[in-house]
Formats: structure tokens, C-alpha cells, sequence
């Protein structure tokens, strides 16, 4: 314990020398995080904030050192964690590759991929997006048709991607890819680790009704990946696919908790229905803003009990699909509330100033409606839910 308290001292007093000015300023979106990447373009505080927790290797704490990752235990990575936010520290790195392609080949892949893609993600060098869900395969991924036909040293790549996001932004993709077309469909896919700058791979944004475009199409013509990229084993990706999918959704499950600057419902009771720093006088207004308010709190704590179990090194399982279900929904209520509490303060589409807030909640409020959809719909979770975990009969 005394070692514990002098990390926490040693921790507070690093942090607060290192830490600019910028990582200690309010975050609005996630667009203003920082996600890594060659073409990132970053301003120099973000880049020195990168930089100094990168080559501590704090952007991933828990992480080998020897992959340069910050080598903490579970309790110095807690404490790590409480001191960035009695700071009021944002993190100086996120993504996919932090949350989902690192730890499964921290758990399956070789030790060539690791030493090639570890140090990068953690350096925030590279930035990686997911080939996954088909035009024809969504729910169904299993029956996912892009091909990949060995050639020599490599495989050759044809097919179709969608919903890949943040494509047009990333530098690597990990990609799904039918091996063995006559094999069950579960048992002749295989994982890979593709670049997206090979020659082959062209990219096309999907506009969304919330004026962004986070999502892709990815076309693959003649893609060669070398055979070295594969994780796991060839016609084994579908094991490789669910450890995956149980990082991805307790990611999209953290959608539910997430606060960011503005997203207060009590402020925002207070500014548009008392119109003063009052006691919110509307007593269904007041218990609807409390329980949303206890329910992301405790979700919070079971997704944070949830996390230390998997930096001691327990593989994520069925829970993830009861975390992303609870996180989903648990969203869509919080961003539905933040509606009728702004009322047609919330309608409009285009502005400036404080009326960029405004905007934000009626477009983030449209974009929760995908939650639902997206990394299995609520509906593929309630399956697996039942069978996997209640063990009902299909």
C-alpha cells in the first residue's frame, strides 16, 4: 500500500509537469480526441500530449513493456486513471487500436505481429479501422462472400466492406475474408491485418442523418496481404471475430457513460427549463434526470469491474453482448431526454457560438438511433444472450 500511495504521488506530480495546456481544457466530441494515424493533423499541444504519454508508454498502461506499452498493474493503472481526472486530463490517445486490434493479438496473435503493430499503436503512429459487416452480411456476418485466394507468399483480396469506420481517415485495417468457400460458413474465414494504402483499395464515405460521415464503404479489387498477417490460424477467423467483437462491444457499450462538456442533464434542466442555477422544480423532469444519472453511474462501476478482469487477463465473453444492449439503450434514453429537455432550442441544423451546442444534441441525438444497430444489433444480443448465457433451447 505505501508503494501504491508513492506511485500515486510520483503519477500526480509527472502528470501535472507534463501535461499541456491543451490536454487539460474541456472536450466536446470525440472529434476533438485525439485518434493517431499518419494523416492525423494535430495541434502541437495534442502532438506533445501524444508524444510524452506515448513514450511512457501511458497511452496503454497495462501493456507489456516490452511491446512499449506502460507495463501497470491493474491497482497502478486505477490510480493512473484517478489522477488524469482529478486533473481534469482528456486522454492523449483513442481508437480502435488501443480498444480493439491490440488486445486480441496481445492475447492471440504471433510475436511478429506483435512487436510489428504494438509499438506504433501505442505511439499513436498508426490508426486502424474494422472490415467486417457486408452490403449482405450484417447480422449474418458469417455468411460475409469477400474473397481471399492464396498466391504465393500472400492472399489476394476481392470484395466489398461496409459501415467500416473512419476508413477514409485510417492505416490499417483488420478484415474478415472468406478462405474456404466450401466449408461451412463459419469454419472458412479467415482474420487478417491489411494496409490500407496497398493497391486495390479504394474507400467511399456513407453520409448519415446526422450531417457526419464516420462510416465507409471499402472496396477491395486485387488486394494482396501478405500470408504472415493472418491472427490465428487460416479458416479460423470466426474465433478470432468474436474475441474481437466481445472488445468492440464493451467500446460501444462505453457510449453510455461517456460525459463530455455540455452534456450535463442537470446544467441542461437548469438552463432551458428553470432558466437559473435552481433546484429543478418539475419533480418528473427531476426523477428522470436522476435515474439516467444513477444508471450511467453504476453501469460506470460494472463496466470498470469489467475492465480489470480483462487487464488480469480474462478474455471478454457473453457479458460484452449485456453491456452493449444496457450501454445502447441507456444512450438513446440519456440523448432523448437531452431533447425534450432543449426543446426547439433543440431543432436547429446550422449556426454559431452557443448555438453549436444546441446543434450537437439534435445531431448526436439522431446519431444514437445507429447504437442499436451497430456491432450487433440489440436483437443479435438478445440471442446470444439467451442462449449463451441463459442456455434456452433455439
Amino acid at each position: 500500500m505505501a508503494d501504491l500511495e508513492k506511485f500515486r504521488r510520483e503519477t500526480r506530480k509527472w502528470l501535472d509537469d507534463h501535461a499541456p495546456p491543451v490536454a487539460r481544457q474541456p472536450v466536446t466530441n470525440t472529434d476533438e480526441l485525439c485518434w493517431g494515424g499518419r494523416n492525423a493533423k494535430l495541434e502541437p499541444g495534442v502532438r506533445q500530449w501524444l508524444d510524452v504519454m506515448g513514450e511512457r508508454g501511458w497511452t496503454a498502461p497495462t501493456w507489456p513493456s516490452e511491446y512499449g506499452g506502460g507495463g501497470l498493474d491493474k491497482q497502478e493503472a486505477r490510480v493512473l486513471g484517478q489522477e488524469m481526472a482529478s486533473l481534469g486530463l482528456r486522454p492523449p490517445l483513442i481508437g480502435f487500436g488501443l480498444n480493439m486490434i491490440g488486445p486480441l493479438l496481445l492475447q492471440e496473435g504471433t510475436e511478429e505481429l506483435r512487436k510489428e503493430h504494438l509499438p506504433p499503436i501505442i505511439r499513436g503512429e498508426i490508426r486502424w479501422c474494422q472490415g467486417y459487416s457486408e452490403p449482405g452480411s450484417g447480422s449474418d456476418l458469417a455468411s460475409l462472400q469477400t474473397r481471399a485466394v492464396v498466391d504465393g507468399d500472400d492472399f489476394v483480396l476481392n470484395g466489398q466492406k461496409v459501415w467500416t469506420s473512419y476508413a477514409d481517415q485510417c492505416d490499417w485495417m483488420f478484415i474478415l475474408v472468406r478462405t474456404d468457400p466450401q466449408a461451412p460458413k463459419h469454419e472458412g474465414i479467415t482474420f487478417l491485418l491489411m494496409d490500407m494504402e496497398s493497391p486495390g483499395v479504394s474507400v467511399k464515405p456513407i453520409r448519415l442523418i446526422s450531417g457526419k460521415s464516420p462510416f465507409c464503404e471499402t472496396f477491395l479489387t486485387d488486394v494482396r496481404v501478405p500470408r504472415r498477417n493472418v491472427v490465428g490460424r487460416v479458416n479460423g477467423g470466426w474465433t478470432m471475430a468474436k474475441a474481437l467483437l466481445g472488445h468492440e462491444r464493451t467500446m460501444i457499450a462505453g457510449m453510455g457513460t461517456e460525459r463530455t462538456q455540455g452534456d450535463s442533464l442537470v446544467d441542461l434542466a437548469r438552463r432551458y427549463v428553470e432558466g437559473s442555477e435552481k433546484r429543478i422544480s418539475d419533480a418528473v423532469l427531476r426523477d428522470r434526470v436522476a435515474q439516467v444519472e444513477l444508471d450511467r453511474k453504476c453501469f460506470e462501476l460494472t463496466l470498470a469491474r469489467s475492465r480489470d478482469g480483462q487487464k488480469a487477463g480474462h478474455k471478454p465473453g457473453p457479458e460484452t453482448s449485456f453491456f452493449k444492449l444496457y450501454g445502447t439503450e441507456l444512450n438513446q434514453r440519456r440523448r432523448e431526454l437531452m431533447m425534450q429537455i432543449a426543446g426547439p432550442q433543440a431543432l436547429g441544423w446550422e449556426g454559431a457560438g452557443f448555438e453549436d451546442d444546441e446543434i450537437r444534441i439534435a445531431r448526436d441525438w439522431l446519431r444514437s438511433r445507429g447504437n442499436s444497430i451497430e456491432g450487433g444489433t440489440s436483437e443479435v444480443q438478445l440471442n446470444i444472450i439467451a442462449k449463451r448465457v441463459l442456455g434456452l433451447p433455439d
